[in-house]
Parts: structure tokens; C-alpha cells; sequence
């Protein structure tokens, strides 16, 4: 395994950038101190892809300096002519028709021999939304991904199984919306309150069961919370085929 040596780059990043570390930890969410920490010990290893997409580089050459330093640049033909450049969108996606978008899908997956999860792509499934929804929210399309609700802990609003839609270009915490979170490899939806001190309160709408879970900034990075992006859209299976009478 290439060793990560992603510091130096990172810091140079943000300096030709004109970004602050404190600019930069304001955005990420959590201390300067942090970020400070990633000049010399490097990007953590589960924040490298978002970091890499964020400052437009190639993820490779971030973490070990070996290959090209900007991000590929791919094409993807829309059928209607249009064409998409993925660097300049942050990512790719696909447009089946000038009416729909199809989204990837991201799951929890579990990690070999380690006992824990991580939340990663699922080229398996993807799912279509309409075009004009995600423009009318003004969502790029390389931002919506999909993943599915694990558990009932947001029941009765969206149910175990239901499939969501995330906006990953909406980080920032506007508090009692719901969010999809990254917490150290569990796909989790919740809605998210700010905390004094960058803390971060996270309330279920299944709150006889879920109490709220509050977290200092530290325990944020330390716990590996990280914001997926703004949840605009679910889907909810009815639990039960309604019996008909009289057959």
C-alpha cells in the first residue's frame, strides 16, 4: 500500500487556492486544529475522494503524488446531443432521456474481516428522477447520488427500505432539515441541528425510540462523522397489501 503523504499537497492546495485553514475548517465543519493536523499527517484516508473532488484534483496524485494532479476529465453524450464535462460538474452521471437523470446508488457495504461498514458505490442499481425536479431545487446533477433507509428510526416519515435522494453540493447544516451522514462507515439519515462550538445534534423522527445523539466538534472528527449532502427526496413502500372485503 502506498504510504499517504498527501500533506504538503493538501497545504499547497489551499495556498494557491487563497483558502485559509480556517476558511477551509469553517466549510468542512470542524476545528482549524484538524485541518492543521492533515498538513503533516496527511488527509485521512475516508476524506481523500471528497477532498480530491473538492479541490479538483486526482485523488491518486493527492494521496501519493504519482500520476496526473488534475481529475480525468470524462464525457458522458446526453441523447439529446448534449454533451457534460464531469470536471467542471464534480462528477458523472447519466442522462437517459431530456426528461430524466439517473442517479447512482451508494450502499453500506461491509468492510473485509473488520467487522465494520463503509458507504460506497453500488454500480448494480442506479434510479431516475426527473430532470426538471433537481433543476427545480437547483441540484446539479452530479451532486443527487441514491442510497436506501436502514432501520425505523426516521418512521413514520420515511420508512426501513425506503430508497432517498441526496444532494451531496448541500454540506452545510440548516438546522431541522434532513441530511445523510457517514458515521465511521454507517450510512445514517437524520435531521441535523447546529451546536454551539461546531457541535452537531442529530434527532430521529422515531424519537420515542432514537433520542437525540449530540456530538462536540472533536467527537465529530473523531467518531468520523461526515455530512453526505441534504436528503430532498424518498421513497416510502407502503408496509402491507390493504385486504379486500367481500371476495
Amino acid at each position: 500500500m502506498r504510504k499517504n503523504t498527501s500533506g504538503p499537497r493538501f497545504k499547497a492546495l489551499l495556498e494557491a487556492a487563497n483558502i485559509s485553514t480556517t476558511g477551509f475548517a469553517k466549510f468542512w465543519g470542524t476545528e482549524a486544529q484538524n485541518v492543521h493536523n492533515w498538513y503533516t499527517r496527511g488527509v485521512p484516508a475516508y476524506r481523500m475522494e471528497e477532498v480530491s473532488r473538492l479541490l479538483s484534483v486526482n485523488s491518486e496524485w493527492l494521496k501519493t503524488g504519482e500520476g496526473h494532479k488534475e481529475s480525468p476529465r470524462l464525457h458522458a453524450p446526453a441523447s439529446n446531443g448534449d454533451t457534460f464535462d464531469a470536471q467542471s460538474v464534480r462528477g458523472v452521471y447519466t442522462v437517459i432521456d431530456p426528461n430524466d437523470i439517473d442517479l447512482v446508488f451508494f450502499n453500506e457495504k461491509p468492510l473485509t474481516d473488520t467487522g465494520k461498514t463503509h458507504v460506497i458505490e453500488d454500480t448494480d442499481q442506479s434510479i431516475r428522477l426527473l430532470r426538471a425536479q433537481l433543476d427545480q431545487l437547483e441540484i446539479k446533477h452530479s451532486d443527487a447520488i441514491c442510497a436506501r433507509m436502514i432501520g425505523n428510526s426516521m418512521a413514520e416519515r420515511i420508512e426501513d427500505g425506503s430508497i432517498v435522494a441526496i444532494d451531496r453540493g448541500l454540506t452545510q447544516v440548516v438546522d431541522g432539515e434532513i441530511y445523510a451522514i457517514e458515521h465511521d462507515g454507517m450510512l445514517r439519515i437524520k435531521y441535523l441541528h447546529r451546536m454551539p462550538g461546531n457541535g452537531l445534534r442529530l434527532r430521529s423522527h422515531n424519537s420515542a425510540e432514537y433520542p437525540d445523539e449530540i456530538f462536540r466538534a472533536a467527537q465529530l472528527d473523531e467518531q468520523r462523522i461526515h455530512i453526505l449532502g441534504w436528503v430532498f427526496w424518498w421513497s416510502t413502500l407502503s408496509k402491507r397489501r390493504p385486504v379486500v372485503p367481500f371476495l
